[in-house]
């Protein structure tokens, strides 16, 4: 349980000592919103590295050189761990958006960080407030701004099981022109979701596949655009969990 309870420290300390930064931040961002977009990732990401680090995460990586650092992209990711989100937001490297559930507005300090990082709020239960959603986050796309969604539309509590990908977590690439960048993550559940409450040691493998604009893909690849990355990535999960078993699982 120590490493829970310092996970949580990490993350109240740092919402509660960066209050005066909300302030700085909204100021900065009157007058120079690059310079805020710019602060407000460097700031998220070192509560996140600290996060990660007291939680004891060891990182494999692969193909991190395919996320292309001159325009914006969806990222896409297959989802069972609430530290999918801390493990991917260290890496980007430029300001990066999430899609995340409309019950994350709740929480007022953490919901003021999100909208400086250009996050949004989705309610699946609501058809038309989840369009102005996705038109949004195609506008953020369209000037500059990554997008990152989970197209299972949740997290996955079963193991080496994949959701549904939704195709219209695709439409914000289709309709903004911005390449999707497919990431892969194994292993992510063993920090917390598989032994609740505690947060456990583990070593995780993030593969980053190579952009993939929509418009250069056949028809009948689009019309099932979900299954299309679904796939990729199951492919991705299976081979590295057999390449790095002796360093996930302690056996080859």
């Amino acid at each position: 349980m120590i490493r829970f309870i310092l996970v949580v420290l990490c993350v109240v300390l740092f919402l509660i000592v960066n209050i005066p930064m909300l302030l700085v931040e909204w100021i900065i961002g009157k007058f120079k919103p690059e310079w805020k977009d710019r602060s407000s990732l460097f700031l998220v990401k070192c509560g996140f590295n600290a996060c990660l680090f007291y939680a004891g995460v060891k990182v494999i990586v692969e193909g991190e050189e395919n996320v292309p650092k001159d325009t914006a992209v969806v990222y896409v990711a297959n989802h069972r761990s609430y530290f999918d989100i801390l493990l991917t937001y260290v890496r980007v490297p430029r300001p990066t958006g999430y899609i995340a559930k409309k019950e994350m507005w709740n929480w007022i300090l953490l919901r003021r960080w999100m909208q400086n990082l250009h996050c949004l709020f989705l309610d699946r239960e609501n058809i038309k407030e989840g369009l102005k959603t996705i038109l949004t986050a195609i506008d953020k796309a369209k000037h500059g701004i990554s997008i990152c969604i989970f197209p299972e539309g949740t997290r996955n509590h079963e193991a080496d099981t994949f959701l549904p990908f939704h195709d219209a977590s695709f439409k914000i690439a289709e309709k903004s022109g911005v390449p999707v960048v497919p990431i892969t993550l194994v292993n992510t559940a063993s920090i917390f979701e598989d032994h609740l409450p505690k947060i456990k040691p583990a070593t995780v493998v993030i593969r980053y596949g190579k952009p993939v604009y929509l418009k250069d893909l056949d028809k009948e690849t689009k019309k099932s655009i979900g299954s299309y990355f679904q796939n990729m990535i199951s492919e991705n999960y299976f081979e590295l969990k057999e390449k790095y078993a002796d360093k996930l699982y302690g056996k080859k």
